[in-house]
């Protein structure tokens, strides 16, 4: 499994010149309703088993969550069901808050 930090993530996100990777958030609906990267395709953690098959398997696909640790596991889940090319945010969405977008909400 790859890992990405939130400044690499803004990076690759502007980068035109490559394919935007599918953002994969695994937060609960409050969560992403109190902040989400725009784009995010959000499935709960618990349903990603259920909806693996909706995901590109084609796409870079980069899972986020709070803090990391609940994106490594689905990363991780991904890797051993046949998808390629899965990254984890390192330190979630609250990196991203804190590194990338100081006017997202953090909580």
């Amino acid at each position: 499994m790859q890992h990405m930090t939130a400044p690499e993530l803004a990076q690759r996100l502007a980068d035109e010149s490559k394919p935007r990777p599918l953002l994969l958030d695994v937060r609960e609906n409050w969560e992403f309703e109190t902040c989400h990267i725009a784009g995010s395709t959000q499935i709960p953690m618990h349903l990603v088993p259920i909806r693996a098959g909706e995901l590109p398997d084609d796409q870079d696909i980069i899972c986020i969550c709070h803090h990391g640790a609940r994106s490594m596991q689905v990363a991780a889940f991904l890797e051993r069901n046949g998808f390629e090319n899965v990254t984890n945010l390192t330190g979630g969405i609250h990196a991203w808050a804190v590194q990338v977008d100081p006017a997202m909400p953090t909580y």
